[in-house]
């Protein structure tokens, strides 16, 4: 699919618009700083899109104010003393060096210790805890994505787990595809099932339309609540490149 990108200032807002080939104009406000995103059909016009925008000022001044608001983690280190979370658990790390296998082992309910080798560079830390969060996220989600594709009645074509840095899930419902952040294996399992079934129901529903809203209140109907946890927990520190 074929996108146009331009940005437009609106009321002193700069907003990135992308055009494509696509029925309905959507408008997001993205972390860390509440970037405003629009996706329009490849026939709307720029005063088009400045008018959904100027409608929808209030709703993007609150978004963004949330970002603000938001509370984020310090630059992670991997080293010994700080925190990092599992499942929405926070645990104490502890570095141990090893010439075995580098690897992650939770010792307690509050105690995590890193196996890494001597001298491991700060990067080669992080990448360990890495490859073993994306490890734990994927054995968490296999046995529920099975069960929503069941209670749902869909099935993706595919799915996967990446790093992204504006969205903690994504769909393409034209050809099936799901991808979920990496970054859910820190979140609770209730958040993560929120995401799971919010991309789910875009396979039935596009747009973020009344019908959208229909089926995430028939799938889940506490999901507005998990919603706002997910959004108000910290996000991870990050260099920021928009």
């Amino acid at each position: 699919m074929s996108t146009d990108h331009s940005v437009l200032t609106i009321r002193g807002l700069e907003v990135d618009v992308a055009r494509k080939d696509i029925k309905n104009l959507h408008l997001g406000v993205y972390p860390p700083n509440g970037r405003v995103r629009v996706a329009a059909p490849l026939h709307v016009s720029d005063d088009a899109v400045r008018l959904a925008v100027i409608g929808k000022l209030a709703w993007i001044r609150r978004q963004r104010e949330k970002f603000t608001k938001q509370s984020r983690q310090s630059e992670r280190e991997a080293v010994t003393g700080e925190s990092h979370y599992l499942f929405g658990r926070r645990y104490r790390l502890n570095l141990v060096n090893t010439n075995g296998r580098q690897h992650v082992v939770l010792r307690t309910k509050t105690k995590m210790e890193l196996h890494v080798r001597p001298g491991a560079t700060t990067e080669q830390r992080l990448a360990v805890l890495d490859r073993w969060h994306r490890s734990q996220l994927r054995d968490k989600l296999q046995p529920m994505l099975a069960d929503w594709q069941a209670t749902i009645g869909v099935t993706p074509s595919f799915w996967g787990i990446k790093r992204m840095k504006t969205k903690w899930g994504a769909c393409n419902a034209q050809d099936g595809r799901i991808w979920l952040n990496s970054e859910l294996a820190k979140k609770p399992v209730g958040c993560l099932e929120y995401i799971v079934v919010h991309e789910f129901a875009h396979l039935l529903e596009p747009s973020h339309n009344a019908h959208f809203v229909e089926l995430m209140d028939e799938f889940l109907p506490d999901w507005r609540s998990r919603s706002d946890h997910l959004n108000s927990s910290p996000l991870a520190h990050e260099s920021w490149t928009y």
